[in-house]
């Protein structure tokens, strides 16, 4: 059994092919997008021109670290890829992301993308999304109060389980952007688009972690090698 930072590893080297000099890339957060970099710095050590635009203060970190030259989204605007791992991807290529705290940056960035580009071990292909606790980011004045408005826009569609704020050791964890995470335990998602509209009418809440309709391509690495979705 192939070990997980090996699949992560080869789930980079494919999504490197992707790649081509002088492109404007997208480069999202967690441990598959980490895997993806360090490929990459490979390749720019050996010449490619491209310029990145991170999703978190540690994937920005780790670029500085391993040379890849970077930018702010202020400044490069549009980009013609982005790739970054998830947490969950069903058959519609709709992904459940968030696992790694950055989920409203990933969307503002994969948005931004001519291309979104989703790397995965196999374990994260799902028939049903939900088996991962869906991030929901929340502002910080009014938590409970927007606890509560989600709990019952989430009863409305059926759902139902736990609710639970996001901590880094003792302290809540804090997102790149000064927000909360709740990590909802809502069970197979039967309806992700009606759960998507249900928690953006609400007050509060400033993103969350399903993505739909925007990933083009899924490379998907296992035992028995590379899988490819495609939208």
């Amino acid at each position: 059994m192939t070990d997980s930072a090996t699949l992560k590893t080869m789930a980079g080297e494919a999504a490197l092919a992707h790649v081509e000099d002088g492109m404007r890339l997208g480069i999202g957060t967690g441990s598959t997008a980490e895997a993806f970099v360090r490929v990459l710095a490979g390749r720019v050590r050996d010449g490619m021109k491209i310029v990145g635009v991170t999703t978190s203060n540690r994937t920005e970190a780790l670029c500085a670290e391993l040379g890849v030259p970077t930018e702010t989204l202020e400044t490069v605007p549009e980009l013609d890829l982005t790739i970054d791992g998830a947490d969950e991807v069903d058959a519609s290529l709709r992904l459940i992301k968030g696992g790694g705290g950055a989920l409203l940056r990933e969307k503002i960035v994969a948005a931004a993308s001519e291309r979104f580009l989703v790397i995965a071990d196999a374990s994260k292909k799902v028939e049903t999304l939900g088996a991962f606790p869906l991030p929901i980011e929340i502002n910080g004045f009014g938590m409970i109060a927007t606890y509560l408005a989600i709990r019952k826009a989430a009863a409305g569609l059926g759902l139902e389980g736990d609710m639970i704020l996001r901590r880094s050791g003792d302290e809540p964890f804090i997102t790149d952007n000064g927000h909360l995470i709740l990590d909802a335990s809502f069970g197979r998602i039967g309806d992700p688009e009606a759960l998507s509209h249900a928690l953006f009418a609400v007050p509060g809440v400033v993103e969350h972690g399903l993505f739909l309709g925007m990933a083009n391509t899924v490379i998907l690495a296992g035992d028995d090698g590379l899988e490819t979705l495609e939208a």
